[in-house]
């Protein structure tokens, strides 16, 4: 699947880094996190509206690469793009780059969608499955 990438700024602050100075580790993810949540919000779907309708997306399956550290006051770009869109997951690339456009992160995020009552795999609701497929 191919789509321009969806980008969301980060700015790092000094609650994101480590005792040396550096971004620590999770807080990558949760950068990750924010992009995609805001892509959603893009498309005009609001989390809290999939929660009222018993659905939600869950993180299955992450692989991050570490690339270069990033630092206190740094102002990033979260890419987000769709590489495979299933009957009951997404499967993203995301990418974090410092402001001269430098890869500090690389990382590949499964999402499922899931019953939330059940906590069970749950087939993207086709209303919800055509707003995402149109954002290829």
């Amino acid at each position: 699947m191919s789509q321009t990438p969806f980008h969301w700024p980060v700015r790092i602050y000094y609650e994101d880094t480590d005792a040396g100075g550096i971004v620590y580790n999770a807080n990558y993810l949760k950068f990750m996190e924010r992009a995609r949540t805001e892509w959603l919000r893009h498309l005009g779907i609001e989390q809290d509206g999939l929660l009222e309708q018993g659905i939600a997306f869950v993180v299955r399956r992450v692989e991050m690469d570490l690339r270069r550290p990033a630092r206190f006051n740094d102002a990033l770009k979260v890419t987000v793009t769709v590489k495979m869109l299933k009957r009951a997951s997404i499967v993203f690339e995301q990418e974090i780059l410092d402001d001269a456009g430098l890869s500090l992160v690389r990382g590949e995020v499964v999402i499922a969608c899931v019953n939330i009552a059940q906590m069970k795999p749950f087939a993207i609701p086709e209303p919800l499955m055509g707003v995402l497929s149109g954002a290829r």
